[in-house]
């Protein structure tokens, strides 16, 4: 029997409703399926709200920023009027509302008890989900229960192709039909000329009769329907919402006809069971239990759950952008935050969706080749952000978040390059952990090869050092611009060169015909792998062998020396307190830059490395307001030193990064990187799993009220289930999973 614990570690509540924070809220109640996610609005709407729906794919030009993920014409919108009243949080007086989340199957739940201006007091229900059975079907039901009155009651469900994204309109209206039925709404981008449809059936129950009819408003088809109600006789509804685009199907209005025709409501029963089911599947996969932290526990539950929302399973064309599909912030693009960040939970639990997302990068190849021809350099080189076709659409100029009058330069998208190794990375780690030899033949190596290209034509000598170098870039702390030799970049290009021959050879070894067609496609000459092998020998990465340091970029040391402690209390980041130029001239840094090469490349390093560069860069990361993805690999490197309580205090800031609203812009969408971090800091960092080409091992750090840890990831086919207990340090167990 299921207790409330159990169900509370399932759910995530809001028992009070703040104005002031409903943006937030809306982040944190986005549902989806992986092809679309709605944001957690109210179906009546409300003044201030970020109303969004978006679909993966669906891009459109936008000044400044290139292109911007579309926001879709709105079919949440549930109006309703109660004896005459129109029902709104905005005015009247809330006796009671209650939200929750049920992560285990991604239903989102409100009761609100309302009294109205003219002292009318009703109950209402809300429940809503987007299948995970059907990749195009929505459902809202709905249930509305007058307390001291008996009147009409007046539902309107319509579909509102009048959104737009921050007030930049990118919909045309192109089609529409309504009956009392049913109505349907077709419109297209204005510039990528993509086609959406939706149509909507509204199902009514009451013990009255009912009276329906269609307005058939250009734009704005709304279903309509009206019956009487009484403190005895609720009246119960669903709104059944199907939705389509061109690139799914040729012909999107006609997809959503055929749904309509073959939808007889009520469906909510028919389509739960099959959601639930497809649910049940998700968690049997990826689910992680904590046993003696319930905060822990909800929060790497909600971050698994925001990125199982945010995964295409049918679709190998899209990524998951940095803010998933739950908000306005960079615009839908995807960075290395999804190969680094999201990527490694899907590879070790849902590799078939971890294909789907390597594949984007596959399907966009050519749009790095432009990127390199365009900087005069061999192969490919990846966009620091990316959309629809793999072109850069990181923004050259953005407004001071000072002083939107000026302008601020974006330096990402031309010098911070380390993602074209990053992509490598994520490529290898996959091929590594599912053995998944057809992708690496196919695709994979491809891309491995071709970025290779990029880095050795990159390279620089330096003749009076006699050395290969990377100037000019960015790492992944971006406090600092247009350093020289990043040890981030400097290690990772390296390695990236070493497994290309490696690749390589295994292709000319197993997959002869490949290597021949890539040798000679990519122009992969004798001279050009002499090339590689010589960037191999000769590339600066830095390490003082007394101290065991590795300096972040050259100079580094030099610069004035700043630590947090000092800084407290603060409610900004370091860069707003100096200033982007300020900043830049000291060593505080925005994440972990060389601990995250050391946690990427563990084997390069010895223990003495590691905790050297920790005591040395941990005082000096921004932690509280640099970059949401710092903390969690933070976490795993301080379980790596052999201090758990230190790792936890960093791996709560990341479990409530969007939870809590902890670095204040949650209302932007979630964090996507960070929720991927969460997951890895338990499975890498606490229970201590470590990959490599030979196997995994388990080296456990537990904090110490945590009772145990239990998972499944996947090892070359075969599910591995893991249990690690606090109490008995010796006691880890693990098996194959049935």
């Amino acid at each position: 029997m299921e207790t409330s614990t159990s169900r509370s570690l399932w759910h995530i509540e809001q028992t009070r409703f703040d104005p002031q924070s409903q943006r937030h809220w809306e982040t944190v109640f986005t549902i989806g399926n992986g092809v679309f996610c709605t944001r957690g609005v109210f179906e009546e709407g409300y003044h201030g709200e970020e109303r969004a729906t978006f679909m993966h794919g669906l891009f459109d030009d936008v000044p400044l920023h290139f292109t911007e993920l579309v926001n879709l014409p709105d079919a949440l919108e549930l109006e309703i009027f109660l004896a005459g009243e129109r029902f709104s949080l905005e005015q009247g007086t809330l006796l009671e509302f209650q939200r929750h989340l049920d992560l285990r199957a991604g239903l989102l739940e409100r009761q609100v008890r309302w009294r109205s201006p003219q002292g009318r007091t009703t109950l209402l229900h809300f429940q809503r989900f987007i299948s995970l059975a059907d990749p195009h079907l929505l459902l809202i039901r709905f249930s509305i229960h007058p307390l001291d009155y008996q009147g009409p009651i007046e539902i309107r469900a319509g579909l509102n192709g009048e959104t737009d994204n921050l007030q930049f309109k990118h919909w045309e209206w192109q089609d529409q039909a309504t009956s009392p039925q049913e109505a349907w709404l077709t419109c297209a981008t204005r510039k990528t000329r993509l086609t959406v449809a939706m149509g909507a059936r509204l199902y009514v129950e009451s013990h009255a009769a009912i009276e329906r009819e269609g307005w058939d408003v250009r734009n704005h088809p709304v279903l309509v329907a009206r019956t009487q109600s009484s403190p005895e006789k609720p009246v119960r509804g669903e709104k059944i919402v199907y939705l389509y685009s061109s690139r799914e199907t040729t012909d999107p209005t006609q997809a959503v006809q055929a749904r309509l025709a073959q939808t007889p409501p009520p469906l909510w029963d028919q389509a739960w069971a099959a959601h639930a089911a497809a649910w049940q599947q998700e968690w049997e996969a990826c689910d992680v239990i904590i046993e003696g932290d319930e905060e822990a526990q909800r929060a790497v539950r909600f971050s698994v759950f925001q990125l199982l929302i945010a995964a295409p399973r049918q679709d190998e064309r899209v990524s998951i952008g940095a803010k998933t599909l739950s908000g306005y912030g960079y615009r839908g693009h995807v960075f290395w935050d999804t190969e680094i960040f999201m990527l490694p939970l899907f590879t070790y639990t849902r590799p078939e969706i971890a294909r789907n997302l390597l594949s984007y990068r596959w399907h966009n190849l050519e749009g790095a080749r432009r990127k390199a021809r365009r900087n005069g350099y061999k192969g490919a080189q990846y966009p620091w952000e990316s959309a629809a076709t793999g072109d850069e659409v990181t923004p050259t100029w953005v407004p001071h978040f000072n002083d939107p009058t000026q302008l601020i330069r974006i330096w990402t998208g031309d010098i911070e390059i380390h993602i074209s190794a990053d992509v490598a990375y994520a490529i290898h780690q996959y091929w590594q952990a599912t053995g998944d030899d057809t992708l690496m033949r196919e695709r994979g190596a491809e891309i491995i090869l071709d970025t290779a290209r990029f880095w050795a034509s990159r390279a620089e000598w330096n003749p009076s050092l006699e050395r290969y170098e990377y100037t000019d870039v960015i790492g992944p702390d971006e406090y600092h611009d247009h350093v020289d030799n990043n040890a981030y970049t400097n290690y990772l290009a390296r390695w990236h060169l070493q497994t290309a021959l490696k690749i390589l050879e295994w292709l000319k070894t197993h997959h002869p015909d490949v290597h021949g067609d890539l040798v000679r496609r990519l122009e992969l000459t004798p001279e050009e792998l002499s090339h590689w092998q010589k960037v191999i020998e000769h590339l600066y990465c830095p390490l003082d062998a007394q101290r065991g340091l590795i300096e972040q970029f050259e100079g580094y040391f030099q610069r004035k020396d700043v630590l947090m402690a000092d800084l407290e209390p603060r409610n900004v980041s370091v860069q707003v307190l100096f200033g982007i130029e300020g900043v830049n001239q000291t060593q505080a840094i925005k994440q972990p830059d060389v601990l995250m090469l050391l946690y990427l490349l563990p084997d390069q390093f010895n223990d003495d490395v590691v905790k050297a560069n920790y005591d040395y860069y941990t005082p000096r990361t921004d932690h509280t307001f640099g970059s949401s993805l710092g903390p969690s690999i933070q976490a795993i490197m301080a379980c790596r030193v052999g201090r758990p309580l230190e790792a936890y205090e960093h791996f709560m800031r990341a479990a409530r990064a969007d939870l809590e609203n902890v670095r204040g812009n949650a209302e932007d969408g979630i964090h996507g990187a960070s929720a991927g971090g969460v997951w890895q800091a338990v499975v890498f960092g606490f229970a201590g799993l470590r990959v490599s080409e030979h196997g995994w091992t388990l080296k456990p750090a537990l904090p110490p009220h945590w009772k145990r840890v239990a998972f499944k990831f996947m090892w070359r086919g075969q599910p591995i289930a893991v249990e690690v207990h606090s109490e008995t340090p010796q006691h880890i167990s693990h098996r194959e999973a049935s």
